[in-house]
């Protein structure tokens, strides 16, 4: 990416500028989601929807992944625990990183992890396929979370007793009410990921 004001580079990943005025400076991550249309609007149902330009409609790509798919990759690195083109949830919590599997975050949901010092929940929206990532603790005290039994979808904790949504918040139960913090989590192929973050761990069950 390139900035008008200075003119300085900056990596995609990891938005630290490479080259330019303003090399070795870095911008702060935000929260984002990757969610499915149906999904999203049903928890925004007043959003609004970003159009294509009509006079370029032609030119945006409707279905570049098969492509791309079938493209070498820049970088490789033989003998690490994923292949290349493996999909992955990665997060990176004071300076340690780790990364998931996709494959395992969808047939696990939901997942607890610990790393960097906090309690993780991984899970798998009502979609099937959006993910999303939050700090387990509550009240100062960490927390499991489980698939309700008889449930399509929704959460209960083992500590209070409560249901919870997928925007991480209590629904049902003396929690009713409280949320728990959300986490950046960046969805990302492993030659990317393993490229930035050298020392990354990867989630085993």
């Amino acid at each position: 990416m390139r900035d008008d004001e200075t003119g300085s580079w900056w990596q995609q990943i990891t938005g630290k500028a490479i080259f330019g005025p303003l090399k070795g400076q870095q911008l702060g991550s935000v929260l984002s989601d990757e969610l499915t249309f149906g999904l999203w609007k049903r928890e925004s149902p007043a959003g609004q929807v970003l159009a294509p330009v009509a006079k370029y409609q032609n030119e945006y790509e409707s279905d570049w992944e098969p492509k791309v798919a079938k493209l070498p990759v820049v970088i490789n690195f033989p003998g690490t625990p994923l292949q290349s083109r493996d999909v992955l949830i990665g997060m990176e919590i004071s300076g340690a990183s780790r990364a998931y599997p996709m494959s395992a975050v969808l047939a696990q949901s939901p997942i607890q992890d610990q790393f960097g010092g906090t309690p993780i929940l991984l899970v798998v929206g009502p979609d099937g396929k959006s993910v999303r990532a939050f700090v387990s603790r509550l009240d100062g005290q960490d927390i499991e979370l489980f698939r309700e039994s008889g449930s399509t979808w929704a959460l209960v904790d083992s500590t209070f007793g409560s249901e919870w949504n997928f925007q991480g918040c209590a629904t049902a139960g003396s929690a009713q009410g409280k949320c728990l913090e959300p986490l950046p989590a960046l969805k990302d192929y492993w030659f990317d990921w393993r490229n930035y973050h050298p020392d990354t761990s990867v989630y085993r069950h």
